[in-house]
């Protein structure tokens, strides 16, 4: 059996959440099956091993998950991206719009470097909407994203279009 399918095996699909219309790909079963779990960082971090990066921005909640063993394994640091009033001290706050919401997400002020490299990783990529406002927000602090991580692509909303900038690393594809 292919390491695609082993991890396809372990996600399933939730009609209608969080709201009417979204077939929402829960990724929980993989994260609690140890061994898929681990097989999923081994292989986001082959994916991710030639991008020379000087931290991981991870975004909340469920990039958090992956983010922190890939970041531990290169010995990066991470930047958690999160929404609003989570993060202690003085923070960043930036707008951002997905398929079914639009809000605000913050990131602690001074983490993000001038011409420093940052990955993105975040666990699904659909319209592309999170991914890009957190990219927007390292080149505004003068950075330069040198790649977006997903465990899971939804490549029918063609999210990785407006992320061109960049590599688009996803395992699994939908």
């Amino acid at each position: 059996m292919s390491v695609e399918s082993l991890l396809k095996d372990q996600i399933s699909t939730i009609a209608d959440f969080p709201i009417n219309g979204i077939q929402f790909k829960d990724i929980t079963p993989l994260l609690a099956d140890g061994s898929t779990f681990a097989l999923a960082i081994e292989e986001l971090s082959k994916q991710v091993c030639d991008l020379e990066f000087d931290g991981l921005l991870a975004v909340e909640s469920r990039g958090f998950i992956l983010g922190a063993p890939v970041a531990a394994r290169f010995g990066r640091g991470l930047i958690l991206v999160r929404k609003p009033g989570k993060l202690p001290g003085d923070t960043d706050v930036f707008p951002y719009s997905c398929e079914y919401c639009s809000g605000h997400l913050e990131i602690r002020r001074g983490a993000v470097q001038p011409d420093g490299r940052y990955l993105i990783v975040d666990d699904l990529l659909a319209t592309g909407g999170t991914a890009r406002a957190t990219a927007d927000y390292v080149i505004d602090r003068g950075g330069r994203v040198v790649g977006f991580c997903f465990l899971v692509e939804l490549t029918f909303l063609s999210g990785a279009q407006i992320l061109a900038d960049a590599p688009v690393i996803s395992l699994l594809k939908y």
